[in-house]
């Protein structure tokens, strides 16, 4: 198994899995896939009984088998322990006709947890199979939950350094807690004066910068990254496909076998791609949902195989999918294209020339044979909030609804009665404030840990570890500063000359 760049197929430059985790993005701007993809050596059936630890050992050793199963075995192990406030990790109940997949009970309340429990214990890992000698500097741009996920989960990790840089004003209160709250010596968060896209073109710019690159190494770092961009963290994603739809089957909703569509929020297309990939290893899965916010540059894109990032740029109350550039989407269009890195180059340089570009009719129509998409106004969030809520007391949050909303909205027009499971992403505590005027029609009365407390005396119930730690935890001072000064920032940090 090795991986090369979406942006060069030259053979020697290809790297084993631990390389690649560690680099996290290619040199030449392109993200890391398998030269050739895995091919299972056990049967669907073959999972039907099986933990959801035992299928994320099977997954993982299929893209990473420069891991023995021993060791793959303990970074499951200590991945998914009592850190999660469900034995299943990852639940599956229906409401309203549809299963929602709960992703959401690790200990930032979101779905990133499920791979950044994950990635840091295979980079820690990888760090000695490549015999490496410097620091890992984990450099993240994020719109919430990968900056609070990555903190939590490399939290002292021996051998790393994380910088994340945010939104200023782009990501919820309870979000902006959790990362100004997390323990760790070897952690730091600044918020940036724009938008997520923003903090993630300067992130890729300096990742690319070969004197910053030897700058890093002569200090005795090296860049990686705790975005999806990374092999380490995608990977891990597609178990919870693959679980989901084993619990279909063992239920008797649906027979071995039988299709199903995924609906998933999306933003950065991470999470999607999971599943496409879970599909690539024979998962029976009919559509794909593509489900966006009022940005809604995938939307447009799925209708009409023009990406175009020239739009505007919305604050939503869905804060985690407020993007406009879709790294992962490169990933998909590579293995679509037939893995035709010049045309990738030259659309992806199009996009960060001209802010757009527009793929072949021959692409564009295998999008659609697997593709569905739609997208969610700020009211039509709530009101699907509040619909679920009336309907039967289930509660789910703003990102969820809009999986929720567009699945309603493609069924209505299409007809298509295939199971369905939407990705539920983020816990209603991570965004109270939504939630409650959701429900009640009203203000809370105060943002942030008061509008959690606010919530749950509506809600009942047990309130999740996470949400309930937040109230012990001490926040410190958010730290604001230009995009243009991310560098800067990074060489202070890191002592660099």
């Amino acid at each position: 198994m090795k991986y090369h760049s979406t942006r060069n197929q030259i053979a020697n430059s290809a790297l084993s899995p631990a390389a690649a985790l560690i680099q996290g993005l290619a040199p030449d701007g392109g993200l890391y896939v398998p030269v050739t993809f895995p091919k299972p050596n056990w049967e669907l059936a073959d999972l039907l009984t099986l933990s959801y630890q035992a299928i994320a050992e099977k997954i993982l050793n299929l893209f990473f088998p420069d891991f023995t199963p021993a060791q793959i075995k303990q970074v499951v192990a200590d991945a998914y322990a009592d850190q999660w406030d469900k034995d299943e990790i990852v639940p599956l109940v229906k409401h309203a006709g549809n299963y929602y997949m709960e992703l959401y009970h690790g200990p930032t309340l979101a779905f990133k947890d499920v791979a950044l429990q994950v990635l840091p214990r295979l980079m820690t890992r990888s760090v000695t199979l490549e015999r490496l000698d410097k620091d890992i500097v984990i450099l993240t741009a994020t719109s919430g939950d990968t900056g609070t996920a990555s903190m939590r989960g490399f939290s002292d990790q021996a051998g790393t350094q994380v910088l994340v840089f945010y939104p200023y004003g782009g990501v919820s209160p309870v979000q902006l807690k959790q990362m100004l709250s997390q323990k760790g010596r070897n952690l730091q968060a600044f918020a940036i004066k724009g938008n997520f896209d923003d903090a993630q073109s300067e992130v890729k710019r300096i990742f690319n910068d070969e004197q910053f690159k030897d700058k890093l190494a002569a200090g005795g770092y090296q860049f990686s990254s705790a975005n999806s961009m990374n092999i380490g963290r995608l990977m891990p994603q597609i178990v919870y496909y693959f679980y989901s739809y084993a619990q279909l089957v063992n239920r008797g909703e649906i027979k071995l076998g039988q299709a199903v569509n995924f609906a998933v929020p999306t933003g950065n297309f991470g999470d999607i791609l999971a599943g496409y990939y879970a599909k690539k290893l024979g998962l029976p899965i009919h559509k794909l949902i593509c489900a966006s916010d009022r940005n809604n540059v995938l939307t447009d894109f799925f209708h009409t195989g023009t990406y175009n990032r020239l739009r505007p740029f919305y604050l939503t109350n869905s804060p985690a999918m407020d993007i406009l550039v879709s790294s992962n989407l490169e990933r998909l269009l590579f293995d679509v294209d037939g893995e035709n890195d010049e045309e990738i180059k030259a659309w992806m340089k199009e996009l960060d020339q001209a802010g757009r570009y527009q793929v072949s009719p021959e692409v564009f129509a295998k999008l659609q044979e697997i593709f569905a998409s739609g997208y969610a106004e700020e009211d039509e969030v709530e009101q699907e909030i509040h619909r679920l809520y009336d309907l039967d007391g289930y509660v789910i949050d703003p990102h969820t609804a809009v999986g929720s909303f567009v699945t309603k909205q493609y069924q209505a027009v299409t007809g298509d009665t295939t199971p369905t499971i939407i990705n539920s992403t983020a816990s209603p505590y991570k965004f109270p404030e939504t939630v409650f005027h959701a429900i009640t029609g009203q203000a809370v009365a105060e943002k942030g840990l008061p509008a959690i407390k606010q919530l749950h005396t509506l809600l009942g119930g047990e309130l999740p570890q996470a949400a309930a730690a937040l109230f012990a935890d001490q926040p410190r001072t958010e730290k604001i500063i230009a995009k243009e000064d991310m560098e800067t920032i990074i060489r202070q940090k890191l002592n660099l000359k």
